[in-house]
């Protein structure tokens, strides 16, 4: 079976995010002050074939692990459809 890996990767909050803080820097001077704070991160979709969604789930976890989040700073979330 085929199932889609949908992949969050974001800086940990107890991290500086230099690309939120510009982005809510350009938010205010276009008059969107109302932004309290910016996280700025990655959406990663990976097709996998798998005998279940549980071995996809493990597959895309070890490509996160390995690949795709630097864990020292970022942290990641896999849904599994």
């Amino acid at each position: 079976m085929t199932f889609t890996a949908h992949i969050n990767v974001m800086p940990l909050k107890e991290l500086l995010d230099p690309q939120g803080k510009a982005v809510m820097g350009g938010l205010k001077n276009l008059g969107i002050g109302q932004v309290a704070d910016v996280r700025i991160g990655k959406h990663i979709t990976l097709q996998i074939d798998a005998a279940s969604k549980e071995e996809a789930q493990k597959l895309a976890e070890n490509a996160c692990q390995k690949l795709l989040a630097n864990q020292v700073m970022e942290s990641y979330e896999v849904n599994i459809q």
